[in-house]
């Protein structure tokens, strides 16, 4: 099978805060060692690593940083890493938004590309004037626009917006008519970064469909970015893991986002009284936590068991009024899988008046599905909210063992009670 992109050693480097090197004088330093003595650029030595999460000693770092693979023409490979680790940067120096500092890349036909709201839109035009601009920017014949035009009006949904200037149509409506260009103007490389997300629910549907008939039905390839990992399962068969600009790994999408995950687990603890990584004033927290069913110890989980969860909170500052609190449940891909409260029970309680208390909530299972899961916990006062954790404790759910075969029979999010009966 053909090649369609090659990334050959791709770096790009930044300097923080600034726009080129931020000095006459050092701008004239690297264009004489690049342009004039033909050497390498002199600012690349000094880069640091593309840690966010930490302050560093230089002003330049590497958004990227030697990426290094290749894409059969037909791919569908998915990008993910965390925020910052240079997903966008890679798409846009595809794309030619940007240049790579280093490196080159190879791609063999016309690339379409969805990296933002509003990509390529030009504000003051209409949709359909801009469908036509986007057109001849790949290349293509307004015969050939004009064929395509109705269809990709009516994928995008926006017909009765379509001769309304694009500046004064929402951010979905935007990314409805932006996607529909990208993938109806028959470019041989369709590049969407997470703007897919601003979408509703059922236009992503649409667009995941899209991008599957575009690679299977019609052999084009596609390079796809994305937070949810369902949607990076479910559409793409290989997969490229980056981490603070460097190619972690690559290989099958299942080996892939697994890997992700367990490298990105969130920092889980039952004794929460240190936790500093909440949200809200902090007037009540949480101390101990415990979540098991019957007999199993504290984490595990059995999805036909009745199931407790524990919360100690602590009342140093001696608060006062009505407590409601909630748990939300997500699985090992950080899909949302359930949310639970008192609120929901209509059962208010008053705070008491001590230092520390504890809140049970009793569950006759928590029929989740085999599998790892995380709980986030918040804590509110009359409604407001005064203390938030996401995913602060991890749990494992197990199965009943159904035929003694030691198999899991249980696929989806939840395992429903069932009675069957013949009639």
């Amino acid at each position: 099978m053909a090649t369609a992109i090659e990334f050959n050693n791709i770096s790009k480097i930044y300097r923080l805060g600034l726009v080129s090197t931020g000095t006459l004088s050092h701008d004239l330093k690297r264009w004489w060692t690049m342009n004039i003595l033909h050497q390498e650029d002199p600012y690349l030595t000094i880069g640091e690593t593309n840690d966010r999460s930490s302050k560093g000693d230089s002003d330049y770092v590497w958004a990227l940083r030697d990426i290094d693979f290749k894409v059969e023409q037909g791919d569908v490979v998915g990008i993910i890493g965390k925020n910052g680790a240079g997903k966008s940067t890679l798409l846009k120096i595809l794309s030619r938004v940007t240049a790579p500092t280093t490196g080159t890349i190879r791609a063999r036909g016309r690339i379409g590309s969805l990296l933002e709201v509003g990509t390529g839109f030009h504000p003051e035009m209409t949709g359909r004037e801009n469908i036509y601009m986007n057109g001849a920017i790949l290349g293509m014949t307004k015969q050939e626009i004009t064929r395509k035009l109705d269809e990709i009006v009516d994928f995008s949904g926006c017909e009765r917006y379509i001769d309304t200037p694009v500046k004064r149509y929402s951010s979905g409506m935007m990314v409805r008519l932006g996607f529909a260009v990208a993938a109806h103007l028959d470019p041989e490389i369709l590049v969407v970064d997470e703007v897919l997300a601003v979408g509703d629910a059922e236009f992503q549907k649409k667009a995941i469909g899209k991008m599957q008939d575009v690679s299977k039905g019609e052999g084009r390839t596609v390079l796809f970015v994305s937070h949810n990992m369902t949607a990076v399962k479910n559409l793409c068969k290989r997969g490229v893991l980056l981490e603070n600009g460097t190619m972690a790994d690559t290989g099958n999408i299942d080996y892939i986002v697994e890997t992700y995950l367990n490298k990105n687990k969130p920092k889980l603890g039952y004794d929460l009284t240190q936790y500093d990584s909440f949200t809200g004033k902090g007037i009540l927290r949480c101390g101990k936590v415990e979540i098991h069913s019957s007999n199993e110890p504290n984490g595990i989980i059995v999805n036909n068991k009745p199931a407790s969860v524990q919360i100690e909170i602590i009342n140093e500052k001696h608060a006062t009024g009505k407590l409601e609190v909630a748990l939300v449940f997500r699985n090992g891909e950080h899909t949302y899988v359930n949310y639970s409260g008192n609120r929901l029970t209509r059962q208010q309680f008053d705070i008491p008046q001590v230092n520390s208390f504890t809140v049970e909530v009793d569950y006759d299972e928590l029929p989740f599905s085999p599998g790892n899961y995380t709980m986030g916990i918040e804590i509110m006062i009359d409604k407001e909210l005064v203390w938030w954790g996401e995913e602060v404790i991890s749990f494992h759910v197990e199965e009943i063992d159904y035929y003694g075969t030691g198999d899991q029979w249980s696929k989806g999010v939840m395992v429903l009670k069932q009675n069957w009966r013949l009639l």
